[in-house]
């Protein structure tokens, strides 16, 4: 935060841009690991299933260490646990590519997958610390941009090294995350912004006065649906879904993921601007309605042309929801009070449904269909909107009247008076110290 009384300077601090640089770097080289990570599993002879477990014990050990990673960002700040996290990804991830046999490739990328839970739960932290208030709908859209733009040229990068060897995408990626720690240290160094002020009590918002509130609960809800469709369902069934049911071919299904990218970043800076000016909860909310109505159509999809347009609507529609929701999640926590354990419990959310998503949606392309298993993703994301619906808005207006004065108020820091107008409309009545 920048300015003084309660004016306050409306522009992105030179920190956010760093974040949003290192994102890029981090997401390029997982776009190069991931089209060769079953490939290269599979070459130690193993079934379909030990290959899934490569790829699910990435996401297994992100949810399992996400609220110690809460814990570490409270205890040591940010920018130590975003740079460790990243250093052992960036070790793990080299590992993996001079391994000898499936186990070690599983436990090497299951050490990545706690490094990852480390930096990502570090990284938002820091937004929420370093962003102005009325700003973080656009710092997240920058932040998620750079994670896009670094997923979808990783995959050209990684196609071109594969062909000097099946290792080489690996070691390529734990390269560009030393590149990318470097980048974070060297620019946030000296950063006042982004050091831990350890002369000021802070208090930690729990996760259980978080839950409390509406808008948190808003959060989890379309964290755990939008992990469901997004990074669970569309990763898993869309593939099979255009080769088994549409007849095409793999690289038609490379195509539709690409033409999701295309709709997400299509919208992510709009969003990012709409939720910081008409408010966080209609972009959500939004959000949420394109998606569903994309993700269903894609299993009613019954030629190409239409699944590609599906696929660019339900793109469209994860691109609006994303920023502000990230942006809720920051107004709740608020800059002056500690939030590890409750952003962790938002990725949770996220990780939760990317792990159960696929396995109800597979059940049900079984049992039933295609159309039934996107379909009930479709539902799953209607179904959030009610917790939206039911969140008052949380967009501030003033620096002194975010929820973070709230907080910071219960434990003396502030000298704001007793009365603390956003963290009613926020809980929707006064808020109770934590005993």
């Amino acid at each position: 935060m920048r300015g003084n009384g309660n004016e306050v300077e409306l522009r992105l601090p030179s920190e956010v841009w760093v974040l949003v640089a290192a994102s890029f770097i981090i997401a390029l080289g997982f776009g190069i690991v991931a089209p060769v990570l079953p490939a290269f599993a599979k070459s130690f002879d193993v079934g379909t299933f030990a290959v899934s477990a490569v790829i699910s014990a990435f996401a297994l050990v992100r949810l399992v260490f996400a609220p110690l990673s809460g814990r570490l960002v409270d205890r040591f700040g940010e920018p130590r646990v975003y740079i460790t996290g990243i250093l052992i990804v960036a070790f793990g991830t080299g590992a993996c590519g001079f391994v000898g046999s499936y186990w070690q490739l599983l436990a090497f990328r299951s050490l990545a997958g706690i490094g990852s839970t480390m930096f990502t739960v570090a990284a938002v932290g820091l937004l929420i610390r370093i962003t102005p208030p009325p700003m973080r709908g656009r710092a997240s859209g920058l932040w998620a941009t750079g994670f896009l733009l670094g997923n979808i040229g990783g995959p050209i990068l990684g196609a071109a090294l594969v062909e000097i060897s099946i290792e080489a995408p690996f070691v390529a990626y734990s390269f560009a995350l030393v590149v990318a720690a470097f980048v974070v240290w060297w620019f946030l160094r000296r950063s006042t912004l982004a050091a831990l002020d350890n002369s000021v009590k802070q208090e930690t918002l729990t996760v259980r006065a978080a839950v409390r509130l509406p808008a948190y609960r808003a959060t989890l809800a379309s964290g755990f649906t939008n992990g469901w469709a997004v990074f669970g369902v569309r990763m898993s069934l869309v593939p099979l879904f255009v080769v088994e049911a549409l007849r095409s071919t793999p690289a038609v299904a490379g195509i539709s993921l690409s033409v999701f990218a295309a709709g997400n970043a299509a919208t992510l800076m709009v969003s990012g601007r709409l939720a910081d000016g008409v408010g966080r909860k209609p972009v959500a909310i939004a959000g949420l309605v394109v998606s569903a109505l994309g993700t269903t159509a894609l299993g009613l999809s019954s030629t190409v042309p239409m699944f590609m347009v599906a696929s660019l609507v339900a793109g469209a529609g994860a691109g609006l929801l994303n920023p502000p929701q990230n942006a809720v999640v920051a107004d709740v926590i608020g800059e002056k009070a500690k939030g590890g354990p409750v952003l962790a419990g938002f990725q949770m959310a996220a990780d939760l449904g990317a792990i159960v998503g696929p396995l109800l949606a597979g059940v049900l392309v079984d049992a039933f269909s295609y159309q039934a298993a996107f379909t009930l993703t479709g539902a799953m994301l209607a179904l959030s909107l009610g917790f939206w619906f039911a969140a008052p808005e949380t967009l501030p207006k003033k620096a002194q009247t975010h929820v973070a004065a709230t907080v910071a108020g219960e434990s003396g820091c502030l000298d704001e008076g007793p009365e603390v107008p956003t963290g009613e409309r926020l809980a929707g009545r006064p808020r109770q110290p934590e005993a």
